[in-house]
């Protein structure tokens, strides 16, 4: 199956709530990932990071995929 999404994360799924139209899923998260980000660099000096810091990671996304392989 071809999809546009490129970054994947592998999950199981934890739970499904079948409605009549739409249909909630949860996943928990598998394997260790590693993400990477893009920022001013305004930004960065600003949240003065470095190396190590401990940071939350929010994730801005229109959708989240799930691909059964």
């Amino acid at each position: 199956m071809k999809y546009g999404a490129r970054n994947t994360i592998k999950s199981k799924v934890t739970s499904l709530n079948k409605g009549d139209v739409m249909s909630p899923a949860k996943f928990e998260i598998t394997d260790l990932v590693e993400m990477a980000s893009v920022l001013t660099t305004e930004s960065a000096e600003s949240l003065d990071l470095k190396p190590n810091d401990e940071v939350q990671l929010i994730i801005k996304a229109i959708h989240v995929l799930p691909v059964k392989e």
